[in-house]
């Protein structure tokens, strides 16, 4: 047993992924079974939820076993402490609450110009208000127990050794391959495209520059609840923004609003002089 903890601090983050992926992909599995956790099948809206569910609480599950492992009543005072800083001014949280919806509005308004299929979900729906209600209630569940793990463990430490932008993206490229077992079972809309390619642009276009987004307002904040109020909104903006489009329409729909995030991120490193950190790394941290 010492020597399990022993690993355990000298690799926490490592060990934050595997109990993750574990916990999430090993709940998917048992809910599923090996085909729902795949999408060869089609799953009934009660077997997607509970696999929504078993997933989303592999990263909180993990997040607050592993505080208390490593860091143990101090680490959960510094939790909560981060978790309930609210005082951090308006302009951060207009940027969480407002980045994800208006670089979302502006990418469909933009690319219904060429056709109405990418018109925003909300736009064309006949349940508008229930939409927007499941939307914001999925989208807080999703974004707070998400966020206990990936900003309540993973980023601090992760940021002790890297900069924002690398940060960013090695959270964004593992958060994108953790939601493998919720876009797959989107097979049925990928029409005539190969699934591989598919995936590929669900999972790797538009999370990392986001992730890299939420990165820079936690160095920027230490708040905890901020960056699940940006998490919340961008699944909330998903859900209630969803255009009716499937196939070639999702692909080019998610490159270009990667697309849009991508020079977002890179005019807030512009405005701050080429860099996003606050804070230089500490002195001896490779």
């Amino acid at each position: 047993m010492s020597t399990i903890k022993a690993f355990i601090k000298r690799h926490p983050v490592l060990t934050y992924y595997v109990l993750t992926f574990a916990i999430s992909w090993g709940g998917g599995l048992i809910v599923l079974g090996p085909d729902g956790f795949l999408g060869t099948r089609q799953l009934s809206e009660k077997q997607f939820l509970l696999g929504i569910l078993a997933g989303i609480t592999g990263p909180s599950a993990a997040g607050i076993l592993l505080t208390g492992l490593v860091d143990g009543r101090a680490g959960f005072r510094e939790f909560r402490s981060r978790l309930l800083n609210w005082r951090v001014g308006p302009r951060w949280y207009a940027v969480a609450l407002l980045t994800g919806p208006l670089l979302s509005m502006a990418t469909l308004f933009a690319l219904s110009l060429t056709s109405p299929v990418f018109l925003p979900g909300i736009l064309v729906s006949d349940h508008k208000a229930s939409l927007v209600l499941i939307g914001l209630a999925a989208g807080l569940v999703v974004g707070f127990l998400e966020e206990l793990g990936w900003t309540g463990f993973a980023i601090p430490r992760l940021r002790l050794r890297h900069g924002i932008l690398t940060t960013g993206l090695i959270v964004g490229f593992l958060w994108g391959v953790w939601h493998f077992p919720v876009f797959s079972g989107e097979a049925s809309a990928s029409g005539t495209l190969p699934m591989p390619l598919y995936l590929s642009v669900l999972l790797f276009s538009f999370l990392p520059p986001f992730r890299v987004l939420m990165v820079w307002v936690y160095d920027r904040t230490e708040s905890l609840l901020v960056v699940m109020l940006m998490h919340a909104v961008l699944s909330a903006t998903s859900m209630i923004l969803q255009p009716q489009g499937t196939g070639v329409e999702v692909i080019i729909h998610d490159l270009l609003f990667a697309a849009v995030l991508w020079i977002f991120v890179g005019t807030v490193a512009a405005a701050n002089g080429g860099q996003l950190s606050r804070h230089p790394l500490p002195r001896g941290v490779a």
